[in-house]
């Protein structure tokens, strides 16, 4: 075979495109592909499809491809244009690149494979390239994924805040319970950034939403109760927050009666500020005996711990009926147990209980949302941080958004 036979078939060329030649650089390791066409070929309108003679020809360009053994591999072409009555001189479309890439279809794909498998740099490293380049790939592909996915409300959606830098610096994270992936990110946790992801529908689909998993922040109770109708049916206070808040409570209890217990000389709870936020289930097999020893003694800490394991059995019950009658058994006991922490918990929790309920409705949890932060959390290691905002979420968008990075025009599609 021919290599100008060869490269049409590598490059997937179909008439009216053919290989005019090929010319190998062996002090650069380069292969050059000139591609063009016949005199007299028609292209179509990338608007409305209607054929035109060729008006004119583009500079030549040079698009890179897949390396053909180890030698780099470029192809050259002149784009043609066509002069439509409706909508102007338009560039007609390539088969072997998008209009304002430098790359290659195939090479594209290859590339979002890598860097979905490793960092930029080293993924840049491997296709040679620059790190530029390589994070331009990835910019493409999240524009090209977005633009071309349905613009639709999920039926479940979690919100939850993710912190991208020290100083209290956080994003909004709306994510699809149903398909655990990421749906928007908006600057901050105010009302206005959750505000800004529901304002982009109407009020028709808005209303279509079922249910919303999220935390007890105002501000994203407020976006909700005043963009999704019915919003007080439909919003779920999380339970792993909820535990979260009864956590800190057993902490300050522990907090306070290790302060009081050293001053009476007594060690009892020295290191021991990590074996109380863990469930029974959880705790590690090498601490279990010296948890049960401190447990078993007459400490402050071991009532607040065993008020907060009481309280996880809420949500083991199939009626929101006996979850109340369990949560009014549960609410007399914490504020009767003398311990302040506890007492301040539970009358939070008393604050937010029909939205902590409706679990027992809708029977939805942040958890998804939480394991899209703990992914998240390793993109941000991968890339050793994000100072730019843009970057930061054209990343999690590549990730976590679910969406179809390749080009248009491929076959090759993202597993799943």
């Amino acid at each position: 075979m021919e290599s100008k036979d060869l490269y049409r078939h590598l490059l997937g060329l179909s008439e009216p495109w053919t290989v005019e030649r090929v010319d190998l650089d062996m002090a650069k390791q380069h292969v050059e592909v000139y591609v063009g066409h016949p005199n007299g070929t028609r292209f179509a309108c990338p608007e409305c499809g209607q054929e035109y003679g060729v008006y004119d020809h583009l500079a030549t360009r040079v698009w890179r491809h897949l390396d053909s053994c180890q030698f780099l591999t470029y192809l050259h072409a002149s784009p043609p244009r066509i002069s439509c009555p409706e909508h102007g001189v338009r560039q007609a479309r390539l088969p072997w690149a998008e209009e304002g890439s430098r790359f290659t279809h195939l090479f594209e794909v290859l590339a979002i494979d890598l860097l979905q498998a490793a960092n930029v740099k080293r993924a840049a490293q491997i296709l040679r390239i620059s790190w530029d380049q390589a994070w331009h790939l990835m910019e493409r592909a999240v524009l090209r994924g977005r633009a071309g996915k349905e613009s639709a409300l999920p039926r479940k959606i979690g919100i939850d805040e993710k912190a991208i830098a020290k100083g209290h610096q956080y994003m909004t994270l709306v994510c699809d319970l149903d398909a655990a992936t990421v749906q928007y990110i908006g600057e901050g946790r105010t009302e206005e950034s959750l505000a800004a992801y529901f304002t982009a529908f109407s009020q028709e689909q808005r209303a279509k939403i079922e249910a919303i998993s999220l935390d007890m922040w105002p501000a994203y109770i407020n976006a909700c109760k005043a963009q999704v109708p019915q919003a007080e049916t439909k919003m779920v206070f999380d339970r792993f927050h909820i535990m979260q808040h009864v956590g800190n409570g057993v902490d300050r209890v522990r907090k306070q009666e290790h302060k009081a217990l050293l001053e009476q000389g007594d060690n009892t709870l020295t290191r021991s500020k990590y074996l109380w936020l863990y469930n029974a289930e959880n705790m590690p097999v090498a601490a279990r005996d010296k948890f049960d020893q401190i447990k078993h003694g007459n400490l402050k800490t071991a009532r607040a711990w065993a008020l907060k394991e009481s309280l996880r059995e809420m949500w083991s019950y199939h009626s929101m009926g006996w979850a109340k009658r369990f949560w009014q058994r549960w609410y007399f006991w914490a504020t009767h147990s003398r311990l302040a922490p506890m007492i301040e918990k539970a009358k939070l929790i008393e604050r937010h209980l029909p939205n902590i309920l409706t679990y027992f409705k809708h029977r939805i949890t942040n958890a998804v949302a939480e394991g899209l932060n703990s992914k998240i959390a390793t993109v941000q290691k991968r890339a050793c941080g994000f100072r730019n905002r843009d970057n930061f979420k054209i990343a999690v968008y590549f990730h976590c958004g679910g969406l179809d990075l390749y080009p248009v025009s491929m076959t090759h599609r993202k597993p799943g």
